[in-house]
C-alpha cells in the first residue's frame, strides 16, 4: 500500500514539473520574439526603414502633414510608441513632415467638380472627399463650400474637402383618368401643372361611320381633333407614376 502512494505522488509531482517546464519553454518562446520599437521621430524615411529592418520589424509611411517643426521629409509621429515591446514582424505606421506650409488654398467655390480638383492637385493638394447636397436655386455641380477654407494659414494636412451640388429630384405625381373629359380643358389643367401635351389623335371610327354613303366614290375626309374632343385613351393610364414635366397623348372621339 506504501509503494502504490509512493508512485502516486512521484508521478504527480512529475506532472507538475512537465507542465511548469511547458509553461516556462512556452513563455521564453514568445517573449524570445518580442522587440522594443525604435525611436523613428526625426530620421529620414532611410534612416527609418533601417531601424525598423534591424528590429524585425515593418514601416509603413500613412500620412503627410505640415509641420514648422520638424524638417520636410523627416518622421514626425510613429505608432507604437518608442520602447514599445511588440512582436517581430510588426509594423510601425508613422506620419512625414512636409515642413511648414508654402501652399496657399484656392478657392474653388462655384466650381465644377472636376475643375475643383484639378485646381487642388495643380497646387500639390489632393482631395480628401467629397459631399453632395441638393440646394434650390444653385445649379448641380457646383461646389458649395469647402474645407479648408481658401487662403487659410496653419493647415495640418495637404487634403480639401468638397461640399458640392447635385440636381435636386423631379416630383413624382400619381397619372388621373381623364377619360370622357373634354379636351380643351384637360389640355389647360396639365399645362398649368408643368405638364406637356403630346400627340392628339382621332379614335378610329366605327364600322358604319366609315362606310361610305350609296352612290359616293369618294371617302370622307378624316376628322381633326377639336379642343370639344372627349377624350377615350390617354397615355400614361390612370394610376401610372410619372415625373413632373411629363408628355401626356391622347385619342379624342
Amino acid at each position: 500500500m506504501k509503494n502504490v502512494f509512493r508512485f502516486t505522488m512521484m508521478g504527480l509531482v512529475l506532472v507538475v514539473v512537465a507542465l511548469v517546464s511547458a509553461l516556462t519553454a512556452m513563455r521564453f518562446a514568445i517573449h524570445g520574439q518580442e522587440v522594443q520599437v525604435p525611436l523613428l521621430v526625426g530620421l529620414a524615411p532611410a534612416e527609418a526603414e533601417r531601424a525598423v529592418a534591424g528590429a524585425g520589424l515593418q514601416l509603413e509611411v500613412e500620412r503627410q502633414y505640415y509641420s514648422p517643426q520638424i524638417l520636410e521629409g523627416r518622421i514626425m509621429t510613429q505608432i507604437p510608441l518608442p520602447g514599445t515591446k511588440v512582436r517581430r514582424g510588426w509594423q510601425v505606421r508613422v506620419a512625414q513632415s512636409l515642413g511648414p506650409q508654402r501652399v496657399a488654398i484656392p478657392d474653388v467655390t462655384k466650381e465644377s467638380e472636376r475643375a475643383a480638383e484639378w485646381n487642388l492637385r495643380r497646387r500639390g493638394l489632393d482631395l480628401a472627399s467629397t459631399a453632395e447636397m441638393q440646394f434650390p436655386g444653385a445649379p448641380p455641380d457646383q461646389v458649395l463650400a469647402q474645407s479648408p477654407p481658401p487662403n487659410a494659414n496653419q493647415v495640418s494636412a495637404p487634403k480639401t474637402s468638397l461640399l458640392v451640388t447635385v440636381a435636386a429630384n423631379p416630383q413624382a405625381f400619381v397619372m388621373p383618368s381623364f377619360v370622357g373629359q373634354p379636351l380643351g380643358s384637360v389640355s389647360r389643367t396639365l399645362q398649368d401643372a408643368g405638364f406637356k401635351l403630346g400627340n392628339v389623335t382621332m379614335a378610329a371610327p366605327s364600322a358604319s361611320a366609315a362606310t361610305p354613303s350609296a352612290g359616293s366614290s369618294t371617302p370622307p375626309a378624316p376628322a381633326q381633333p377639336s379642343p370639344a374632343g372627349t377624350i377615350v385613351v390617354q397615355m400614361p393610364p390612370a394610376g401610372q407614376k410619372i415625373l413632373a414635366g411629363a408628355v401626356v397623348n391622347f385619342e379624342v372621339r
